[in-house]
């Protein structure tokens, strides 16, 4: 295994590590709530009244954090090794999954993990070992 030195940003993903603790730390704290995407994303399919408003928001907030940080530095080429088909296949498995497991990786990894949920724990460690599996797999065995 080699480390990829020219695609390499551990200030920038410490960055957001700090900014996506910090957010899930004060959405717990003010809202008593865990943030979790596909739930703040499952609300809004049957938003209860009074709900909406704040899931919007946080939407909008992922929508526009990336083109406020191009203003301080340059985005990172995306590189994606798939097809169309096969990145909606996954999106469909990433979203059957999420409803499987009662929550998502942001969920069950982030503030799950920092609840100490045993329930969190299994979630991302097969969250992990699945991506594991499916990396290796098309990689070095399909090649």
């Amino acid at each position: 295994m080699t480390l990829d030195l020219a695609h390499f940003t551990p200030w920038e993903s410490l960055a957001g590590g700090l900014l996506l603790g910090l957010a899930a730390a004060m959405f717990i704290l003010l809202n008593g709530r865990v943030v979790g995407i596909s739930g703040i994303i499952g609300g809004l399919v049957r938003p209860r009244p009074g709900d909406a408003g704040w899931r919007l928001a946080f939407l909008a907030g992922m929508l526009v954090a990336p083109t406020v940080w191009s203003l301080f530095a340059l985005p990172a080429a995306a590189r994606i090794a798939a097809g169309p088909t096969l990145l909606v296949a996954a999106g469909l498995l990433v979203g059957w999954g999420a409803r499987f497991g009662s929550g998502c990786t942001s969920g069950h990894g982030v503030c799950g993990l920092s609840r100490l949920s045993p329930r969190s724990l299994v979630a991302t460690l097969a969250f992990m070992g699945t991506g594991f599996g499916a990396v290796f797999v098309l990689r070095h065995v399909a090649g």
